[in-house]
């Protein structure tokens, strides 16, 4: 069937992008804001990746469920995403956690969350619910997922990828036949099943689903009565897979491809570890997500601000910047970059060195320091001479290092130490 505009009209579809994550795993980031509002890629926040792609794909009606520390999102979303016309029912809306008559209590579980707004998304009378996750980092066209869902008549469709089975257990694994119907759907087990003829490989979930409207309506009322986590992935999905029409649409489908990296690109940053390297591979000569495909713009707030500014080339000063990305607003003052990104409005000062450190918008490197594979937060002010990653025992005592050894250094960290 054709992808033709009046058979992939929006009007058929309701957008609910789920956005209160915590993100526990990704410790002092996520204190003060929520997993999809985090700092990504220079000038970014997570979310901006979701919101293009909808964007993009031409699936414009859009609500947005927010709930942990959602004020610097809510923000966000107001400055960068008030475009669409509300004239052509195009919108992104922005449905807060709240109490009410009916419940008092918060979102308990990402089901469980679409459920409590069955009433609005009703209003707008879908016939298909896409509900998408905003904390992960990729580019795909939605044209094509709902392309599949509905050839297959499907009551759900799941978007996978293929994933190396050894490292498949923190995912949703889906077995499927040969005309991709899922058989089976297990949440992040100990011995995840392959893939049919391909031993060494898993088909995860992404966490990106499409349903018949009706059909998901009556399925969260069911699961809404029942003693269950309310979760897609725990609770819904497996008991769906044994009674109802799931099939399971490959990423590869509909991913914006790159090229120089033809492997589809998708990055869920939950952890330290994930963060820092998905920010290092932009820094990359062929990056595998590829900021620079203007056929495909990631949309953000633009702040109005100068270009980087890196200064000092006497015998004794010298700024230099390689083979790393320095935003705008940024000021190199006689230090020595390499492999690293700066965040917007980051100041490096004189002879502080730094090298494979991702440094968020607003933060201050004071004065000899020496920073190697770090992730320095929002607004930090780090001292003069102020070592990391240079001694695991002592960045492990001060700050937090991970097993693979990138050290996270926050404000209330480096306040700690001074106390």
């Amino acid at each position: 069937m054709p992808l033709t505009e009046s058979y992939l009209s929006p009007r058929r579809v309701l957008t609910v992008l789920l956005a209160g994550g915590r993100g526990r795993r990704l410790a002092d980031l996520t204190d003060w804001a929520s997993k999809p509002g985090l700092d990504f890629g220079g000038k970014f926040k997570i979310i901006d990746f979701t919101l293009s792609n909808c964007v993009n794909s031409g699936f414009r009606r859009i609500a947005v469920l927010t709930q942990y520390n959602s004020h610097r999102l809510i923000e966000h979303l107001a400055f960068a995403w008030s475009f669409l016309p509300a004239a052509l029912q195009e919108f992104i809306h922005i449905w807060p956690a709240q109490q009410s008559l009916e419940k008092e209590c918060w979102y308990n579980g990402t089901a469980d969350a679409v459920f409590q707004n069955v009433d609005n998304i009703r209003k707008f009378d879908p016939q298909h619910v896409l509900v998408l996750a905003g904390d992960h980092v990729y580019r795909m066209d939605y044209k094509y997922f709902l392309h599949d869902h509905l050839n297959h008549d499907a009551d759900m469709t799941i978007a996978c990828l293929e994933v190396p089975r050894l490292s498949a257990r923190g995912f949703g694994i889906a077995e499927v036949d040969k005309g991709n119907r899922i058989l089976s759907f297990v949440e992040k087990p100990e011995d995840p099943p392959a893939l049919p003829g391909h031993p060494d490989m898993a088909l995860a979930s992404m966490g990106i689903y499409l349903f018949k409207a009706e059909f998901l309506f009556d399925e969260l009322m069911r699961d809404a009565r029942t003693e269950s986590g309310h979760d897609f992935g725990h609770d819904l999905i497996p008991f769906l897979v044994r009674k109802a029409r799931v099939f399971a649409h490959r990423f590869e489908r509909s991913c914006i491809p790159n090229p120089l990296n033809p492997e589809p690109y998708w990055r869920d940053v939950g952890t330290v570890d994930a963060y820092w390297e998905a920010n290092m591979d932009l820094v990359s000569v062929q990056p595998a997500l590829n900021l620079y495909d203007y056929s495909w713009p990631i949309y953000t707030h633009q702040e109005q601000l100068p270009p980087a500014k890196i200064v000092h080339r006497d015998d004794v000063r010298q700024g230099s910047a390689v083979s790393s990305l320095i935003s705008g607003g940024c000021i190199v003052s006689g230090a020595h970059i390499r492999d690293s990104l700066l965040f917007t409005r980051s100041r490096v000062h004189s002879y502080a060195q730094l090298q494979e450190a991702v440094v968020l918008p607003r933060a201050d490197i004071g004065e000899h320091a020496r920073l190697r594979r770090v992730v320095v937060d929002r607004g930090c002010l780090i001292p003069p001479g102020l070592v990391v990653g240079e001694d695991p025992d002592d960045d492990a005592r001060r700050f937090h290092r991970t097993a693979n050894g990138v050290t996270l250094i926050s404000q209330a960290m480096l306040d700690r130490l001074n106390g």
